[in-house]
Order: structure tokens, then C-alpha cells, then sequence
């Protein structure tokens, strides 16, 4: 598998209807963009139709202005056998100062779905860098953290009403 096949680049001018009320990008708008560039990439990497399952660790470091080009920097970092960790990195670009700022960090998990909707395996991930190692054993990781408060979770909440 080529760099070309498991990393995508999508780019967006962040328009005034974006705006939430202190004059910033609304969240919502870049969630929903990086929803849709998850998808993207992980759709391409497994040659099918995949389905969000999880979002992580979204860390707003920057607000991100209307009228900045902001660009979406995915990569697939882990998979398991129908699942997908999509790391996404976004960068703020002023068109006017050409200043550049890492704006916001995040991590999807998709899962391959079949034409009869069922989960379906996707090709293992290979590992052609040192960088790719270590982002592979950084998702792994993720996932066994995810997997752990999910079991914290339930076991709180056994007995409770729903």
C-alpha cells in the first residue's frame, strides 16, 4: 500500500456562514468536515463504504478565523480487521499574512461495512516507515484505552435505569 492510498489532503476556504456568534468558525462546522475527510480517507484506503464509530481526543488548540483556507492533513494509523484510525491534522492559513498554525488534532475510527451492512475486513496496514510504526503502536493504544472505559463505563452504569 502507497503513502499515496492511506493519507489524504482535502482544503476549504472557511466562509461567513461557518461563523458562530464571536466571529470564529463554529465547531460544529469543522466537526462535520472532519467527519467527512475521515470518511474520505478511509473509504479510499479500503475500497468501501466505511461508517464513523468513535471520535477522539478533538483538541481545539487555535480558533480558526472566516476567510482562512484550512487544510485537512489525514492518515490511516491503525487497523484492525474492519476497522479503520484515521489521525487528521488541521492547519489554519491566513491568505493574508500567509501565516500557517497547527489549528486543531483528532482521531476517527471507521468501520468497512459490506453491502449487506455487516462489518467487513479491510488490508492490513503496511508499515514502511519508523513513523508509520510508531503511529500504528500510538493507535493500537488508543484502541485499548477506548475498549477499557467502554468496560468502565458499563460496569457503572449495570442496574441503572435507562
Amino acid at each position: 500500500m502507497s503513502a499515496q492510498e492511506k493519507s489524504l489532503f482535502m482544503t476549504f476556504l472557511m466562509t461567513p456562514d461557518m461563523a458562530n456568534f464571536s466571529g470564529h468558525v463554529h465547531g460544529g462546522a469543522i466537526l462535520k468536515i472532519l467527519d467527512q475527510v475521515a470518511y474520505a480517507c478511509a473509504a479510499r484506503y479500503s475500497k468501501s463504504y466505511v461508517v464513523t464509530a468513535s471520535l477522539d481526543q478533538v483538541i481545539f488548540r487555535e480558533p480558526i478565523q472566516v476567510g482562512e483556507l484550512v487544510t485537512f492533513k489525514a492518515n490511516v494509523n491503525y487497523v484492525g480487521r474492519s476497522s479503520i484510525e484515521v489521525g487528521i491534522k488541521v492547519i489554519a492559513e491566513n491568505l493574508t499574512t500567509q501565516e500557517s498554525r497547527h489549528a486543531i488534532s483528532c482521531y476517527f475510527t471507521m468501520v468497512a461495512r459490506g453491502t449487506d451492512g455487516q462489518a467487513r475486513e479491510v488490508p492490513p496496514l503496511i508499515l514502511e516507515t519508523e513513523l508509520d510504526r510508531r503511529l500504528f503502536e500510538a493507535g493500537k493504544m488508543r484502541k485499548e484505552m477506548r475498549e477499557e472505559i467502554i468496560e468502565r463505563n458499563r460496569k457503572l452504569h449495570v442496574g441503572m435505569p435507562d
